[in-house]
Formats: C-alpha cells, structure tokens, sequence
C-alpha cells in the first residue's frame, strides 16, 4: 500500500491525510466543485474532482470515486464516516476494481447496517438486547399488527429505521394514539434518507445512558476493545458531547461492556474498526443498541485517553498486519478526555445551520488540548454538507481537569463572520447536572425546553460598541492591529468580556 484516496471532506479527510503521512503513504483527496480550494484538498499530495456540489452527484457517487482511485493509481480507499463509510455496494466495488477498503468486508456492513440482523447477530452472541422486532416491518405490514406488537412491548416504544443512522427515521411514541402518524413519519423519513422504508419496535428504556465501546478487529480474527466512551448528552438523538471513560462505569462493568462489543464483533468475522453500542439502564443492566462499522466522530477521546490511534491502525489492519496491542492496557484509561462537536449553526435560533465565510478564526491551544478542524480563516462552510466544522478534545489528569481546560479551550475558541455552536457549549459545560454526570439520552432535550429561548450568546455589542472596544484594545496592544475596521458586530465580544470593556 503506497497511495490512498480519501472519500471524504473537511476534518476527517484532514486526519486522514496527517494518518498517512505519519506512516510514509501518500494521499490523494477528492472534491466538489464548492470544495475546490479546501483545507483538504490543499493539504493532499493530489487531488481529483468528482463532481457538482450536491453529495448525490459528487461524494455520494461510488463510480466518481471509484474512477479517481483509478485515475491518481491509489492502492486503497479510506471512507472516513458519513457519506460512502457505512454502504456495503461501496465496500463491494472497491474490492471489485482492485482496491483495499480501509474498513470491514461488504459482507459485515449489509449484516450489521440492518438495525434489526444486528440484533439477531448480538443475541446469537449471548448480549442482551432491547426487548423489540428482529424482522423489519415493510410497508407491507398492516398498522394493526405493528399496534398489536407495540401493545406487546408496552409503551413507551421506540419506532426506529432498520437501515442507516444518526437519529434519523426515529419516533418516540407516548401512547397507541400516537403510533400510527410515527410509523408514517419514520418511514417517509427512513425512505427519503436510506431508501428503505422498512421500521422495527423497541421498547423504550427510561432515561438510559448511551454508552459505547470502540474495538479494532484483525484478519486473523483478534478483537481488542478498548475503554468505553459516554455518549449520553444528545440532542434529537444526536450526540454532542462524548467523553471517556465513562464517568459512571465501574471497573466491573468496563470489562462487561467490552466483552459484550467483542463477542458482538467475533459472532459477525469483523475486521478493523468499529463501535458496538450500548443503552445503560438506572440500576447497570445494558443492552445491545447497534453497531457502528466504521470509524466515529467521536474516536479522538478513545486516542487520548489509551495514546493508541486508531486511524493508523485502520491502515495498518487493511494492508494485513496483526493486532500488536495489549488488551489490558486499552481498557485502562489514561486520564480523562471530553469532546465537543463544534458546528456552524446558530444554537439561539434553534441550532439551525449558519452557512458562510469565516472571515476570523482563532483555535484554542494550550495543555491537553486538540482540535481537529477543516476550516480556515477566509474559507467557506457550504450549504451542502453537514456542518460541522470541527471537533474540539480536552484531555486532563482527571475529569475535573478535563472539564476545566475544555472551559478554558471554549473561551479561547472565536470564529468570526459565522454563527456557530460555541457558546452553547460554554453554557452546557457550566451546568450542574455536567459537573456531577447526573445526565441520561432525553436529559438536553428537557433541558433546553426549560429555556424557553433564554439566548445562549453573551451580549452582542452594537457597531459603536465594537469600534470603542477596538480603539481601546488597540490602545492596550498597539502591536495586535486589527486587519480591518470594518469587524462583524460580536467580532470582540470575548476578548471584551475578559478585559472587563463595554464600549
């Protein structure tokens, strides 16, 4: 393996990239038209474009990309997460034309993608499952015998999607009248985002934590997990804040958990890496969730707190290398690690996306502190593409440590010219229930409807508001000059806020 072509963008095609280079690969990284001066793009040894803007016909395209591998002679193909990492026929065409998947066979996606054949798969394992459907409910299904099944089950349920991910195709339903509209909802939703409309039922654990654990898998069908990782803050079921280890979870079920994901992955013949799920009931009983077959957002708090990285070794593992980690030590975590998912959105308007050019940036640094980004000062965050812009990781001694620095970090942390998801977290991080890890999966969402629009943001200076504060920065640090006057209105608000200012 000498070349690697990146299917992807922004921050994990980055760690792609920096993977590769640390292992001597050369790198090759794809593009759509609004990604031709990208921070990924840039960075590559070459890159190729594949196509328009919208994903469907660029990033989404297996026979694009599939022809660029061809096209810059790489040997394999990394699919990072989202877009092509988790779709089976991808997997397929790559080993078709001759090129390594850096991920696991077609065979274990298909098997493991299906909501419902992974549960199959993780009770022949021996793992408890949510009580539910181990067959997909098709449109073919009549309502009443999936309100027949929820009576069953008990409510609350869960109406989830059988393929794909990301909180998408999900429904809670309170009652049997609500039944009917989540099935139609969850199904529309399933079929536009997945092409398949097919549901099943869980029942719904009340108030569970999401705990999950990371494992790599070789050709010669070692498993390794490694500590385990809390996922619990999320929003609309999707995650925002990870952590590890788990700041709940004792010694003896650190091990139960790893066991399970290990077993779950040997059952199926899985190789690299992946992350099998887990919900976490109030008294320590867990159950399979899902198993993610690819690499996770999330995966930089597992390399911080064991030193291992996994991209690496996602490589390593594809060009047929053994496993040479010692199982005892990943399960021991090293410290305590924090990340939070930094994305363009304006969280005061209901965290809806905030496309645009970053005209101002400043990272945090500092001691324990990482920040895997895709973006630059003047660069754009498209309208196209998920918006995230970049994950920002807190590493300390302990959680407290851990916590403290992530504060410190998300003061440090400006982006200027878009609206973006920090001072929520600034706020998020000050709270009660984070200090004392008294959280559960639906705990956020209570929250934030308890705000009842209560802004996140600090004060937004006026205009002659940020041309006095400047004046007197200037006045302060005559060697800082800004490069413009004409700085965006909230450009200074915490450089202010430190220095006590307010026009």
């Amino acid at each position: 393996m000498r070349k690697i072509l990146i299917a992807n963008r922004g921050e994990i095609a980055v760690r792609v990239i920096r993977a590769c280079r640390d292992l001597g690969l050369r790198s090759v990284a794809v593009y759509s038209d609004c990604d031709r001066a990208a921070v990924h793009v840039r960075m590559a040894d070459e890159a190729v474009a594949i196509g328009p803007n919208p994903p469907a016909e660029s990033y989404l395209r297996v026979d694009r990309v599939i022809d660029a591998a061809r096209a810059a002679g790489a040997d394999a193909v990394h699919p990072g997460y989202g877009f092509l990492a988790e779709n089976e026929s991808f997997a397929g065409a790559c080993r078709d034309a001759g090129l390594i998947f850096i991920g696991p066979s077609a065979e274990a996606i298909a098997l493991m993608g299906s909501k419902t054949a992974a549960r199959q798969a993780a009770r022949r394992a021996g793992v408890p499952v949510v009580p539910g459907t181990d067959e997909p409910l098709g449109p073919q299904i009549a309502d009443a015998d999936i309100a027949a099944i929820a009576d069953s089950l008990g409510y609350p349920v869960m109406v989830k999607a059988v393929a794909g991910g990301g909180g998408k195709g999900m429904r809670l339903v309170e009652s049997r009248e609500q039944l009917g509209s989540a099935v139609r909802g969850a199904r529309s939703e399933a079929a536009t985002a997945f092409g398949d409309p097919a549901i099943y039922l869980e029942r719904r654990i009340v108030q569970p934590r999401h705990i999950e654990v990371q494992l790599l898998g070789d050709a010669t069908g070692h498993v390794v997990p490694f500590v385990e990782r809390e996922c619990s803050i999320q929003r609309r079921h999707q995650k925002v804040i990870e952590e590890s280890p788990s700041p709940v979870a004792s010694a003896e079920l650190r091990r139960a958990l790893a066991d399970a994901a290990a077993a779950v992955a040997r059952s199926v013949g899985y190789t690299n890496a992946g992350t099998v799920e887990f919900l976490v009931d109030e008294v320590g009983r867990f159950y399979f969730l899902e198993m993610n077959t690819r690499l996770q957002v999330e995966h930089p708090i597992t390399e911080a707190v064991t030193g291992v990285d996994l991209v690496q070794w996602q490589i390593r593992i594809a060009r047929g290398e053994a496993l040479m980690l010692d199982p005892a030590s990943v399960l021991q975590p090293r410290g305590h690690a924090i990340e939070c998912r930094i994305y363009a959105e304006d969280a005061d308007a209901g965290f809806i996306p905030s496309p645009g050019r970053i005209s101002a940036l400043r990272r945090p640094s500092g001691p324990g502190i990482r920040d895997d980004s895709g973006v630059e000062a003047g660069g754009e965050v498209p309208t196209f593409y998920d918006p995230m812009i970049s994950k920002l990781i807190a590493w300390g001694e302990d959680r407290l440590q851990a916590t403290a620095r992530m504060r410190r970090a998300l003061d440090e942390y400006e982006v200027i010219g878009i609206r973006t998801s920090i001072p929520f977290f600034r706020w998020m991080l000050r709270q009660p229930a984070f200090a004392s890890a008294a959280f559960h999966t639906g705990y956020l969402d209570e929250l934030l409807q308890q705000r009842a629009g209560e802004p996140f943001s600090a004060w937004e200076p006026s205009v002659e508001e940020v041309a006095a504060i400047a004046a007197a920065l200037h006045a302060m640090h005559p060697h800082e000059r800004s490069a413009s006057s004409a700085v965006p209105a909230g450009a200074w608000k915490h450089q202010a806020r430190v220095e006590g200012l307010r026009g």
